[in-house]
């Protein structure tokens, strides 16, 4: 691996500060992208998806624990696989209690899912040691209807939001190619507005990829970061999106 060139203080100053600009830019590009995401429409969801965890049997409104939102992390954990996908793995080995409770404070639930048999999965889960329920979708429609298991027997195959024809049309067919059911990554939000939920958003591929802290799960979400920043001078605006940038 090569390293870096090695330059006079001066020289790394003028380098810093022209990567800083990029810095910005992407930064106000992801805000208006994330408020952009917010102002997305939402759909119904009319389907009884029934899930098994810790609790037994339980609906998809059990898993917002109470709260307004929940996010789901699709975990790729095919019925007859022994373990878990090592990259979904490497990312609930990051979901901490502090994560949790960040999230929780901002009214959202984080709930993993995975397709395998629930015996299956909380074996699993015991032998990483982690601290969060992961249910299991097996038997259900779940996964299909939200395109992480991609199965032309059950469901037309579509992956982030694209057809088989349209993925080998991009160059990007390795998503929908191989021996079917197929596991795929990915995350789901969802709103819950009284007895009724809402699906608002859902990203997958490397979009779908779970990492980050609270803010880059909230910025998923329809309600956002749901914060407010006091400027300097007393100028005070909401935010929900963004971090302020008091150097501009």
């Amino acid at each position: 691996m090569s390293l870096p060139q090695v330059v006079s203080r001066e020289e790394w100053l003028v380098a810093r500060k022209e990567l800083l600009g990029r810095e910005k830019e992407l930064t106000r590009a992801r805000d208006k992208l994330n408020t952009a995401r917010r102002q997305l429409p939402m759909v119904a969801v009319t389907k009884d998806y029934v899930f098994e965890g810790p609790e037994g049997k339980v609906r998809l409104t059990d898993l917002f624990d109470g709260r307004s939102q929940l996010i789901v992390q699709h975990f790729m954990f095919a019925p007859d696989w022994d373990a878990g996908c090592p990259s979904c793995t490497a990312a609930s080995d990051e979901i901490s209690p502090g994560l949790l409770a960040h999230l929780a404070a901002r009214d959202t639930s984080l709930a993993v899912v995975g397709r395998a048999p629930y015996p299956k999965i909380e074996a699993y889960r015991a032998s990483r040691d982690w601290n969060f329920a992961f249910y299991s979708s097996y038997g259900s429609d779940f996964n299909y209807d939200f395109h992480v298991t991609l199965d032309e027997s059950v469901a037309p195959v579509e992956y982030n939001f694209r057809t088989a024809e349209e993925h080998r049309a991009a160059g990007t067919g390795g998503y929908v190619e191989g021996d079917q059911p197929l596991e795929r990554p990915g995350c789901s939000c969802f709103l819950r507005v009284g007895d009724d939920v809402f699906h608002t958003n859902s990203v997958y591929a490397r979009g779908g990829e779970m990492t980050g802290g609270s803010y880059y799960f909230l910025d998923l979400t329809a309600l956002g970061r749901q914060e407010e920043w006091e400027e300097p001078k007393g100028r005070a605006r909401a935010v929900r999106s963004a971090t302020p940038d008091f150097a501009e």
